[in-house]
């Protein structure tokens, strides 16, 4: 039987609406919950041969491979598993929209971009989707539930040590192959706990559910977490965290305050630094849109730091409610540095300059190095793109 040709899309709007995290990678690829949300199309939709439909400078990293017929799914809208049989169920030519939103599509890769649909159908239950930065951190605590059911189903965790002390129910508490959690206090009264393979939580950690650390992550000693926070594959956090996506690759390993964010791969955030995520009046947060390039309402009271790939903060940086900080940003000095930071700038609140593209690739190449990871050409290829298309934002 052959297998299906499952293309992930990105919708030209959610993307732009979606940057700075979106500049590197397809939409699909951001992490919600415990997983990507690519990872929970695959797990949900089973064996395929999977490709991606983004934007061209992408393409080289993040193929599509288009057939006669092709099974088209929105890279933003969090699976589940009714959802992926309904998908599964269409017939060539059917669209399954909610709204305004295309969420699948079965047929042509023509009919598909001419927007020509035998038959629309719709959804039987709502679906969750990431259309605005916000969504994520707001999304995190629920699809991190559901990840953790559909992890953890029909498996046995590993023993979790007596030097720790368990709040709530122990059976929130879900420990992978070949991690190490000692002397830390687990929380799991409002929501689950997953430790990924290989991850250590040393002592002293405290620990409230929602929460999830992904293979080879590390909570340091003392650290003060608070759900829904999820750590992706290597990142290292201390201090106090809150809320927080880190997508990978990524550290916050000392003191200093990090809640309400979304941080990308490569980052690291200094020890010391502080990012707000409430104004003092307590007014509603505007946060910057790439699309529309200006600060727009979200009706949020409570939004933290964006932090784009390979960006960095200095020891004791600090930052304002709802900063956006594009992708190789480079901050320090005393001070606030604006509420929105285009991509390659380098500086503080008393001047920001230009990374030369040939500095950023010196610098990605050690941190990269560090985990043993090459920075490849169609990395390459990639940065040099937003290098170009960045001159617009600065």
């Amino acid at each position: 039987m052959t297998k299906p040709n499952i293309i992930i899309f990105d919708d030209t709007e959610v993307r732009r609406n979606l940057l700075p995290l979106s500049y590197t990678r397809p939409v699909a690829h951001l992490r919600v919950g415990i997983t990507t949300i690519d990872e929970k199309w695959r797990a949900m939709l089973g064996q395929a041969n999977y490709s991606y439909l983004t934007v061209p400078y992408l393409k080289g990293k993040y193929p599509i491979r288009a057939r006669r017929n092709n099974l088209l799914v929105a890279g933003h809208v969090i699976p589940t598993p009714a959802l992926a049989r309904q998908i599964l169920a269409l017939e060539h030519g059917q669209a399954l929209m909610q709204g305004e939103q295309l969420i699948a599509f079965n047929g042509s890769a023509q009919d598909f971009d001419n927007r020509h649909f035998a038959r629309i159908v719709y959804p039987d239950e709502r679906p969750q989707m990431v259309t605005q930065l916000y969504h994520l951190f707001e999304l995190n605590a629920a699809v991190l539930e559901a990840d953790f059911e559909h992890l953890t189903a029909g498996r046995a965790s590993q023993p979790v040590s007596p030097t720790n002390t368990i709040i709530g129910p122990p059976e929130r508490i879900f420990i992978e192959k070949g991690a190490s959690v000692e002397g830390a206090f687990l929380n799991t009264r409002e929501g689950s706990i997953y430790i990924g393979r290989d991850v250590e939580v040393m002592e002293g950690a405290c620990i409230r559910g929602g929460f999830a650390a992904c293979e080879h992550a590390k909570v340091r000693m003392g650290a003060k977490v608070y759900g829904a926070t999820t750590l992706g594959p290597h990142c290292k956090i201390g201090g106090e965290v809150e809320n927080t996506i880190m997508i990978g690759y990524s550290n916050k390993a000392h003191d200093g305050f990090l809640g309400d964010a979304v941080i990308g791969q490569w980052c690291n955030i200094g020890g010391g630094t502080t990012a707000s995520n409430l104004k003092n009046d307590y007014s509603e947060i505007k946060l910057w849109n790439y699309s529309e390039q200006r600060f727009v309402r979200t009706g949020l009271q409570f939004c933290g730091l964006i932090m784009g790939d390979h960006s960095k903060t200095g020891v004791n940086s600090m930052l304002n409610t709802a900063t956006v900080l594009g992708v190789g940003v480079n901050i320090h000095g005393a001070g606030f540095v604006r509420n929105f930071v285009a991509s390659f700038q380098e500086g503080g609140a008393s001047g920001m300059k230009t990374v030369p593209l040939p500095t950023f690739f010196a610098i990605a190449e050690r941190v990269m190095a560090r985990r043993g990871i090459q920075l490849t050409e169609a990395d390459r290829e990639i940065f040099t793109a937003i290098y170009n298309l960045s001159d617009r934002y600065r």
